[in-house]
């Protein structure tokens, strides 16, 4: 798949398939019939969440959305669309804000081998690039937060996540509490 670029984007979300704990994470965009799914990390969805959620309303306060991009966003399927066949795995998400056109700049560039695992010379890595609006991706970080926050608990000592049997607390130097 050669480097691709969808304009405009008309179908924003990331989601994950299967249980908490083993789930998989997309992000996944469409122009029209032209798709791409792109396999990334669930601290990517978080993280992309939180950034949003902070730095949307700073661009909102210097310029309100457009209100018709923002009704057609809250109105977007949210779900994951078949085929889920992942283009590639994230190494990075980066944004940038074309104040211009209104439109943010998503670029994913693919994860590349660590250097000392893959001696053969690596190829480029692949980019795909996503004009989103804002409204878009107001949308996108408030469905990723619900998406993250539906895993597996954490524990209140050390954050980490909460297996079904429990878990090794770092916070209790590696001892299981007792039950008394």
């Amino acid at each position: 798949m050669p480097s691709r670029e969808l304009d405009p984007v008309t179908r924003l979300t990331a989601d994950a398939v299967g249980e908490p704990g083993q789930r998989t994470f997309y992000l996944q965009a469409a122009s029209g019939a032209d798709q791409v799914t792109l396999l990334v990390e669930k601290e990517q969805v978080r993280r992309l969440a939180e950034n949003l959620e902070t730095w949307l309303p700073e661009v909102a306060a210097g310029r309100p959305e457009d209100p018709a991009e923002a009704a057609a966003a809250e109105a977007g399927e949210l779900a994951l669309a078949e085929p889920l066949e992942p283009d590639f795995r994230v190494g990075q998400l980066s944004l940038s804000y074309d104040e211009e056109r209104d439109r943010v700049l998503v670029i994913a560039t693919e994860l590349q081998a660590d250097e000392e695992e893959e001696p053969l010379e690596l190829a480029d890595p692949l980019e795909v690039r996503l004009l989103v609006t804002r409204a878009q991706l107001r949308v996108l970080a408030r469905h990723g937060a619900e998406v993250v926050a539906r895993g597996r608990p954490l524990c209140p000592l050390c954050g980490n996540p909460l297996d079904p049997t429990g878990h090794i607390c770092p916070a209790q130097n590696g001892q299981r509490p007792s039950a008394t």
